[in-house]
């Protein structure tokens, strides 16, 4: 596997940081992760846009230009075997020669990036659906950044594993706010319900995809805050991710979600976003 290190390709197992890195001592750093269909990027720009808002909100200067990390990533997308990929970019705030909480000073950043196959659930696991679990949100007032800080998160996403699930829901002063690596969407009553893009939750790409494939078909939807309790008496729940797409949770802490089975709005959307995904995705940035 080829990886990006700082200004160099090179084979994975030649890649070192340093001990003293600030990403290894203090989760110093932020990423991104960008889906690649028929090797071609999807909605790059917006990517390239939410890692310059992270590193903006961290107060790190970005290391490339937006034609430098394209340029990264066509490179890195050529060499890899799958057609379809995930690729993670990562910076960190560097290498200092000390462990200090401050801001080191004239210390380069730490720049890394690679691909891997992008894999999505099979069509055994769509028609049956995931079960989840939900947990109280402890996680900090800036979740809108995509840092490298997810201890919480991954806390969290092993407490469904322990459980025999497949995700958290978190649920910050009685209201959804997202689930440990998914973005979460509920039906009530035939309309879809999507919680506001605020510092509760990541801004998902594919949760923009989801509601504008809804104001596309005629799907009703609103975006509000959304009570725990209507997360409980769902008709239906969806997680959505670049990795999972639209993915139907059928049971909630151990309790059905609606009939149990994967809802008909769930099967419509899907129905969208594998056709958006073909026709569009697959094209995308050409």
């Amino acid at each position: 596997m080829t990886v990006y290190l700082n200004g160099e390709f090179l084979p994975l197992a030649e890649a070192k940081i340093s001990p003293l890195d600030r990403g290894f001592l203090f989760g110093d750093g932020v990423y991104e992760v960008i889906p690649v269909y028929s090797r071609r990027p999807f909605r790059l720009d917006e990517h390239l846009a939410r890692l310059q808002n992270t590193l903006d909100g961290i107060r790190l200067a970005n290391p490339l230009s937006p034609e430098g990390w394209r340029a990264v990533l066509a490179r890195l997308v050529a060499e890899a075997e799958s057609d379809d990929q995930s690729v993670l970019l990562q910076v960190t705030r560097g290498a200092d020669s000390k462990r200090d909480h401050a801001f080191p000073r004239g210390v380069p950043p730490t720049v890394f990036a690679f691909s891997s196959p992008l894999v999505t659930p099979g069509e055994v696991v769509r028609a049956a659906g995931i079960s989840a679990i939900s947990v109280p949100d402890p996680r900090w007032k800036r979740c809108d950044l995509k840092v490298i800080s997810l201890l919480a998160n991954v806390l969290a996403r092993q407490q469904a594993v322990d459980a025999g699930c497949v995700e958290t829901i978190l649920l910050r002063d009685g209201l959804l706010s997202e689930g440990a690596a998914s973005n979460i969407f509920v039906v009530h009553d035939g309309v879809l319900l999507a919680p506001p893009k605020d510092w509760r939750m990541l801004p998902g790409v594919t949760y923009d995809v989801v509601l504008e494939l809804a104001a596309r078909h005629g799907m009703p939807y609103q975006v509000r805050d959304i009570a725990e309790s209507e997360v409980r008496s769902a008709d239906e729940l969806w997680m959505t991710s670049s990795t999972k797409e639209v993915l139907p949770i059928v049971t909630l802490d151990g309790q059905p979600v609606g009939s149990g089975r994967p809802g008909p709005a769930a099967a419509q959307m899907y129905a969208w976003y594998a056709a958006f995904r073909d026709e569009v995705m697959r094209k995308a940035d050409d």
